[in-house]
């Protein structure tokens, strides 16, 4: 009997840590991000003043942007501009400080609906949430340099796009002619190529900087604790990852670097630096407040090179502005020898799982075609590793099953003897060869691969609204149908009920995907033999209903990951308990719908 617990109470104890961790995801998060919001609502609505900037460089003292915020298109239309137009980008560089700052991702849509508009990446200052990017030279006792409000002047090309650079040019009238080049290829890539000459008769000493800068992040940013948000970079062989939150607690690291990049991240975009791989750096993640908003800042200062009367000096930048598409950030780490920049996909702690099983099933989908049925392609080969583990395990359970009488009866009989009843239970599982502790064993092996597809699904951007069929258009998401319009019959959205709408849209949003779940858990249940303690009969029954709800806002790729896995493992027992002979739900089930069909 001892064994007995011990292996409900390790389940137990699985399934309870699931359930608080679970909780805390789903419920507890999502309320303190709405309280956030609504505070920073709040804040705002007190001091609407538009932040400044003072990115390294920069004399805080010079003019720092607009001083009212305005809505995105009309800071657009302030500044002269050159168009960017690639297959991958759209949008524009500003002549008003020659900032990156306005772009759209061709590619990828906001929603699934084919009318959607593209995903805006880069928004210039003086709009709401702006994050751009800008390049420039910092001298000690210089006057004269480009700021963010120099205006510059276009010398070659009419716009930006593959093939086809454009030239910009400032001279700031004390000797020096500052000449910048940007180019940009067919995916994400800029190339910033600047030049000073000095025509003056004294030498000058400078030092270029790159600077990303988010001012302000949307109320959904960076509260998700499964994604990382925020800081990230390659900086001193080392992956540098700061959150949101902690950045705007407690700002991030100075870090000397020899070559490597920093940028600032989203769940599935990114605007990184790339200096000069030979170049030796000093790279920051710093935040500073302007009125309600939060400057958040990744920059690196490159080392001080003395340009002499009559010559110049040179240095290029590369910019990545785009999504986190794996095998593209693999292509650029081969082409520009750029150290780990698929490391800004977030892998999580279980990269070793996380890394192979996205190779796997990006493998996979590309000889499908379909994410969905790769899933369940890749449910198949897990369930194949695990199968002599689980097989075991399964045979162990049904003989438990088998057995169950037997047990009952010995436990009536020395129910007064403990001593005597655990001695003769483990004489009976002796001869019957059963092991109850390897019955907890696939649900342990389990975990960590269900995690690490969840990951998968939760953080590559090739999950995200890729299609499977009927009703599932976007795997990455929630099953959008739900139970109170009778799964899309009726054309009726139950969130627009008053008092409870958010409730039907919320909690209680039950689809086809999540029923199907709770249903082959109940089966799978069934299946197992009954825990010993009345209280842990109780707590396994209710399990399917529980977790029913639990999973239903998680993404519809897992649950069907998890539905296969489940049906897999319910043919698998199904099989193992007949050759057995042992009863099951699925013959009883079948039996009694016989009965039934036969009365009528």
């Amino acid at each position: 009997m001892q064994n007995d617990n011990t292996r409900n109470t390790i389940l137990f104890v699985v399934s309870a840590i699931i359930v608080l961790v679970v909780y805390q995801f789903l419920v507890i998060e999502p309320a303190a991000r709405r309280q956030q919001a609504e505070a920073a609502r709040a804040a705002a609505a007190d001091a609407p003043v538009a932040p400044g900037t003072n990115p390294v460089g920069r004399d805080p003292a010079l003019p720092s942007g607009p001083a009212q915020m305005a809505d995105r298109a009309t800071v657009v239309a302030r500044t002269a501009r050159v168009p960017v137009a690639t297959p991958s980008l759209t949008g524009s560089i500003a002549l008003r400080g020659a900032r990156i700052d306005d772009l759209f991702l061709n590619n990828y849509k906001v929603s699934v609906d084919s009318d959607a508009d593209p995903v805006e990446l880069l928004r210039p200052e003086g709009a709401e949430y702006a994050w751009f990017a800008e390049f420039g030279w910092t001298g000690a006792n210089l006057t004269g340099l480009p700021t963010p409000d120099t205006r510059w002047t276009l010398v070659e090309g009419d716009r930006l796009a593959p093939d086809s650079p454009v030239t910009l040019r400032h001279t700031n009238g004390q000797g020096l002619t500052f000449t910048r080049q940007i180019s940009v290829d067919d995916r994400y890539m800029f190339t910033v190529t600047d030049t000073v000459a000095n025509t003056g008769e004294g030498s000058v000493t400078l030092a270029p900087y790159g600077s990303v800068q988010r001012q302000g992040i949307p109320a959904d940013l960076g509260k998700n604790q499964i994604v990382h948000e925020g800081a990230v970079g390659w900086l001193g062989e080392e992956l540098r990852l700061v959150k949101y939150n902690k950045w705007a607690k407690d700002g991030g690291p100075e870090v000397t670097s020899q070559g490597g990049w920093l940028g600032i991240t989203d769940k599935y975009w990114l605007a990184a630096l790339i200096p000069d791989q030979d170049e030796t750096l000093k790279g920051e993640f710093r935040v500073t407040r302007a009125g309600p908003v939060e400057i958040f800042e990744a920059n690196y200062v490159g080392q001080p090179r003395t340009i002499a009367s009559g010559r110049q000096i040179t240095e290029t930048t590369h910019f990545f502005a785009g999504a986190k598409t794996v095998p593209v950030l693999k292509a650029y780490e081969t082409d520009l020898n750029i150290p780990r920049l698929d490391a800004a996909v977030d892998w999580g702690n279980f990269w070793f799982l996380t890394r192979p099983l996205f190779s796997f099933l990006h493998f996979i989908y590309q000889h499908i075609g379909n994410v969905g049925l790769a899933i369940l392609a890749l449910t198949v080969v897990v369930k194949l590793i695990f199968f002599p583990l689980a097989n075991k395990s399964y045979e162990s359970l049904t003989k438990m099953k088998k057995v169950q009488p037997q047990i009952e009866e010995l436990r009536k009989k020395y129910k007064d003897d403990p001593a005597k009843q655990q001695q003769e239970l483990l004489g009976l599982y002796k001869t019957e060869k059963i092991n109850p502790l390897t019955g907890c064993l696939p649900m342990l092996v389990q975990i960590p691969v269900f995690y690490a597809l969840y990951k998968v699904l939760t953080v590559t951007i090739e999950m995200r609204h890729a299609p499977f069929y009927g009703w599932i258009q976007d795997l990455s998401s929630r099953d959008p149908t739900t139970i109170f319009n009778l799964f899309g019959a009726i054309p009726w959205d139950p969130g627009t009920v008053p008092l409870i709408g958010g409730f039907l849209n919320g909690p209680l949003h039950l689809g086809v995907l999540p029923l199907l779940y709770g249903f082959t858990m109940w089966l799978t249940t069934a299946m197992n033999p009954p825990a010993t303690d009345p209280i842990q009969q109780r707590i396994f029954q209710l399990m399917p209903i529980m977790f029913t709800f639990i999973m239903a806002p998680f993404a519809a790729g897992l649950l069907i990951y998890w539905i296969w896995n489940n049906i897999l493992t319910i043919g698998q027992q199904y099989i193992i308990m007949r050759r057995f002979q042992v009863d099951n739900p699925i013959d009883s089930l079948i039996n009694r719908f016989k009965g039934k069909k036969a009365v009528t």
